[in-house]
């Protein structure tokens, strides 16, 4: 059986691969395993709930028609171990985080599927401190999972648990004066059009934008259910930036369905990734002398420009694996509080305990204020390297992929000789895919035909070696 967990939670198509039996089973072993967890949460029975009720957990959901089905089942999971479910409604991920921690609970769950098609849906789990489980946890709580039914606690009568439903006076307003207070200033004169990808930002975000002074125009904002990610949002960016154009925006932000994610777009409509925004707000926060550490973490599919604009401010590029849990890892380790994806989860740690859409376009819009320029001028420091892609389909099974590169003579000598002949102009990234069998290759180089022509090289020596 393959992990259960990804790298953001549990995520599968709704009622079939994510049913209503494994949803039940994740937060009941998930609340198991956060009640029973002193450090990070209080012991049943005594703190971990508000106002010293008994221990809860927050459950959150995307727009999604299939969150009424697990959500029901998450909820019969938390009761079913002794904990009160604090039912909060439609909310973006990063704010089932921030008020998991602010109602004092022992944990959130949120329900979503982020940028997928509206028939995917997942589970991911936050501790009391906000922060997504790591691997270490996620296997133990996985194990739970697959244990024997009767190997956790069954309360009856008065210590079977509760379900409470959250006011959007105690989740939703305290998030948004969160959110409001992460900026200086207000945001009075910008007109900004924000795609809430008829996802959890729907709501939220425009409230967020209009208290500080914006002109928001709000697109792809009225969710039913079906439409969440259709054709908008960060992955679809193109209703956004023509909205830009049209409405003659100073800027443009486009979210993934549960709002962990944004990307921009300048007023002149071109998409202003991830990579864009690290460079950004890492320059303005080395000018205000807040980036700690003078280092921006990323992962390794970040684009090399981001580390040679932002070397010219003596900023560096700490990389990790791919997916923000590992950006994440990387800046607690550190000490560092700037870090981020080129898909647009960036992580403001002083602020936030989880990639956060929505902080991450008021903290853009705040600098294009300050700046007094035009949005498209703050993105010219980077200058993108050509980037090439190519997908190399193996026979081996998913899991020893890893291992077979790493063991791979050919292969390690193939990547030495690329990276050798690029020298300080580009970058080879080799990766296995974590849900098919494939071996990823990525180059970047000064020109494109080179990077394409170095890529094809190493993967026909993947596919030799591993191929069919």
């Amino acid at each position: 059986m393959g992990r259960l967990f990804g790298t953001d939670g549990v995520r599968g198509i709704a009622n079939t691969e994510l049913d209503a039996e494994l949803a039940y089973k994740v937060a009941r072993a998930g609340t198991h395993f956060l009640l029973r967890n002193g450090d990070m949460n209080a012991p049943a029975g005594e703190a971990g709930g508000p106002s010293g009720e008994r221990p809860a957990i927050v459950v959150g959901r995307d727009t999604r028609i299939s969150g009424d089905l697990l959500e029901a089942a998450v909820v019969a999971g938390i009761c079913s171990v002794g904990a009160t479910a604090l039912r909060a409604g439609v909310l973006t991920t990063p704010s089932v985080a921030h008020i998991s921690r602010a109602l004092g609970a022992a944990g959130g769950i949120m329900i979503s599927a982020s940028h997928n098609p509206v028939e995917y849906n997942g589970i991911k789990i936050f501790g009391a401190n906000g922060f997504k489980l790591p691997d270490s946890v996620e296997d133990e709580v996985e194990n739970l999972v697959h244990g024997p039914a009767d190997g956790l606690p069954r309360p009856i009568g008065a210590a079977v648990g509760r379900v409470r439903a959250v006011a959007s006076g105690e989740a939703v307003e305290p998030y948004i004066d969160s959110m409001c207070s992460a900026i200086a200033g207000d945001l009075s004169g910008l007109k900004l059009v924000l795609d809430c990808a008829n996802g959890s930002a729907s709501a939220i975000a425009p409230e967020a934008f209009r208290r500080l002074g914006a002109d928001v125009i709000a697109i792809c904002d009225s969710p039913d259910g079906l439409n969440i990610n259709v054709s908008c949002g960060s992955t679809r960016p193109a209703a956004m930036c023509e909205a830009v154009k049209h409405h003659q925006a100073d800027a443009g932000f486009a979210y993934d369905g549960d709002a962990d994610r944004c990307i921009a777009c300048d007023e002149r409509g071109n998409v202003v990734d991830g990579d864009h925004i690290l460079a950004i707000c890492g320059l303005d926060m080395a000018r205000s002398a807040t980036l700690k550490g003078q280092t921006v973490v990323a992962t390794v599919l970040s684009n090399l420009g981001l580390e040679v604009a932002l070397a010219k401010s003596g900023v560096s590029v700490k990389r990790t694996r791919v997916g923000d849990r590992y950006v994440l890892e990387e800046m607690l380790a550190s000490g560092y509080n700037l870090g981020g994806e080129q898909s647009g989860h960036i992580i403001f740690l002083d602020h936030a305990t989880t990639g956060d859409g929505i902080l991450t376009s008021l903290k853009v819009a705040s600098i294009i204020k300050a700046s007094g320029a035009r949005f498209s001028e703050s993105t010219q420091g980077l200058t993108k390297f050509p980037q090439v892609m190519v997908n190399v389909k193996v026979t081996a099974a998913t899991s020893a992929l890893a291992g077979l590169l790493a063991d791979s003579e050919r292969v390690n000598e193939a990547i030495r000789q690329a990276e050798e002949y690029l020298g300080d102009t580009g970058r080879v990234v080799v990766r296995p895919s974590g849900t098919e069998p494939l071996i990823r290759v990525m180059v970047e180089a000064d020109e494109a035909p080179k990077a394409l022509k170095i890529a094809e090289n190493v993967g026909e020596v993947i596919r030799r070696e591993f191929g069919s």
